[in-house]
């Protein structure tokens, strides 16, 4: 399903269009006979143009044609995008999984990559489709040709908001719009941007973005988008309660979609156009739409508009009076919608337990059954006793390496839960929690040991400023590089962690005062140099110290917390960008 792919060949199709403009049925000689300028024709075509890409690949196919070993690769491609649009995934996936396996052409096996991702999502096989986005993600740097790279971003941001991560979406999305070079590729950022903000359910959805989003996709003359935002636009109405207004949207652009022919675009609008109906009050047009709905989806059972459907016929039913019927709408629907919301990562998870659970019921039928002939065979025991021995032992191993295999996996995500709940999401370094945990250990091992330990707070002066001037994408990559700074001045036996916001603190054992001072200095110097990034021209970044000593504090953490948090503000009422050191009999402070 590659909506983005050709547009840096946007001048060659202008040239091409100027010959049919011209009243030629072909285009001329001299590009019709090359098999690259074909393809290329056939890769600014419009997906919904079948008349026009189905001669070109036809001409392609004719044996006077000799095409090299990538522009096979490449038809290959456009053949299964173009059954993947007429919604023939099973036909489509093998190709395309084929093409992405290959290496020596990478451009054709990210696009390859990027639409299996499309079909993936398409039939809600989201586990699959994560994987194989991260290894698209990882390929996308060395991907320089813009379209492709607009291509690889759609990708992401779509499978983000269909898997309900719609902030995620809503970032790769404004990177399309960011790195488009045309007005096509504004037009898919626009879109996926408003879908995320739409089903995110956000009151940021307004008119502007709408707007935005019609305007480039106007520009850019893409069918598909377009419509896509006029059913939008009509859900949003619908969500607004203006039925009307949203009923006139869907109907004025449901003959473009038909011509467009791309059936889970069809089955959407027809849905929605049945429930609108069906909200209006005109139960004939909300069962007729609703039934056109389910023939489209045929191929796509599980799926959104086909249990939007259902659920429409089921009320239409139940205000007819027709229970029997409603009945069996109803069913359908709840099948149908359970299928829809399921993800494939639950539905493998149900599946490995079941057969768990099989296989050890057909073990223990299997044991017994053993069990019974060994009771009626007494007298061929002696001849059964090594054959019976390694049955057992089989059995035996199986049973050990279930068991095995069971607390691996146990283990595996213990750890795996372990370390998301004792480190920062943003930054690696340990949560609060862990640290004062962490901290209080350390601790009692320098009070027994007869140590020192100095605890360090740390705070980034005018941090809100940052979030609230440049944004909290510019904000969180200063947090993060300003943890990466301190973090060159800190030993192994040291203790990081966030305390929350953009306060962190630092438990140094084994450390005096005057080395923790000139160890904290050069930390106040090492964030002070922190670049904030492209997005974050023009941001200074200092930070604010308190020093808290044990040999002064004593040994519990709470103190030591109390007296360099009293020492960290004592920094901040002095100016900040200083280290403050806590003494109970003078505070002195390191200013530079």
């Amino acid at each position: 399903m590659d909506k983005a792919g050709g547009y840096r060949l946007a001048f060659a199709c202008s040239a091409l269009l100027l010959w049919s403009v011209a009243g030629l049925a072909t285009v001329p000689a001299s590009i019709s006979d090359d098999p690259g300028q074909l393809l290329k024709q056939a890769e600014s075509i419009p997906s919904s143009n079948r008349v026009e890409f189905d001669e070109l690949m036809r001409r392609l196919a004719k044996p006077v044609r000799e095409l090299s070993p990538q522009q096979q690769v490449h038809r290959r491609y456009l053949l299964a995008r173009q059954a993947a649009f007429a919604g023939n995934f099973d036909a489509a996936l093998p190709p395309l999984t084929a093409i992405a396996g290959q290496t020596a052409y990478p451009v054709l096996a990210f696009r390859a990559k990027a639409t299996v991702i499309d079909l993936l999502v398409a039939q809600s096989r989201y586990e699959e489709a994560f994987a194989r986005l991260n290894s698209l993600l990882e390929q996308l740097p060395k991907m320089e040709e813009n379209d492709v790279r607009v291509q690889g971003l759609g990708v992401a941001a779509q499978l983000y908001n269909e898997a309900g991560q719609y902030e995620a979406s809503s970032r790769y999305a404004d990177q399309i719009i960011n790195e488009s070079t045309d007005t096509r590729s504004a037009c898919r950022g626009w879109f996926y941007k408003s879908e995320a903000l739409f089903e995110s359910g956000t009151t940021k959805l307004a008119a502007d973005q709408l707007r935005d989003g019609t305007e480039a996709c106007s520009k850019a003359g893409n069918t598909l988008f377009a419509l896509s935002f006029q059913y939008l636009l009509a859900s949003f109405d619908m969500r607004q309660g203006r039925l009307d207004s949203a009923i006139r949207l869907l109907q004025t652009s449901y003959p473009k979609v038909l011509r467009a022919g791309f059936p889970p675009q069809v089955a959407e609008f027809e849905s929605t156009l049945a429930k609108a109906h069906l909200e209006r009050g005109d139960l004939v047009s909300a069962a007729k739409f609703a039934n056109q709905a389910l023939v489209t989806n045929a191929s796509r059972p599980y799926s959104e508009s086909t249990a939007r459907a259902y659920h429409v016929l089921y009320r239409v039913d139940k205000k007819t009076g027709d229970d029997r019927a409603a009945l069996e709408n109803l069913e359908k629907f709840v099948v149908t919608n359970d299928g829809y919301m399921d993800r494939l990562s639950a539905k493998a998870l149900a599946y490995q337990i079941v057969e768990q659970k099989v296989l050890a019921k057909k073990l223990q039928v299997e044991e017994l059954d053993k069990k019974n002939k060994l009771l009626g065979m007494q007298g061929e025991l002696d001849r059964k006793e090594v054959e019976t021995s390694r049955l057992y032992i089989l059995l035996l191993l199986l049973v050990l390496a279930s068991i095995g295999l069971w607390a691996y996996r146990i283990k595996r995500s213990q750890l795996k839960f372990m370390k998301l709940a004792r480190r920062d999401g943003l930054t690696g370094i340990f949560n609060r929690q862990h640290f004062v945990n962490e901290a209080e250990r350390l601790l009692r091992y320098c009070q027994k040991s007869g140590r020192d330990a100095c605890l360090v707070l740390l705070d980034l002066d005018h941090f809100k400023q940052v979030n609230d001037n440049h944004g909290h994408a510019v904000g969180d990559r200063v947090l993060r590089r300003a943890v990466g700074a301190c973090q060159k001045h800190l030993r192994t036996t040291d203790l990081f962690g966030r305390l929350g916001g953009e306060e962190f603190g630092m438990l140094l054992p084994e450390c005096g005062r005057e080395q923790v001072l000139e160890r904290v200095e050069q930390m106040r110097l090492a964030v002070a140099q922190v670049p904030a990034g492209e997005a974050g021209s023009g941001v200074v970044v200092s930070a604010s110290f308190g020093v808290a000593s044990a040999a002064s504090s004593g040994y519990e953490l709470r103190q030591l917390m109390t007296d360099a948090d009293d020492a960290l503000y004592r920094a901040k009422r002095e100016g900040r960008n200083r280290v403050s050191l806590f003494d109970s009999r003078r505070v002195q402070s390191n200013v530079v």
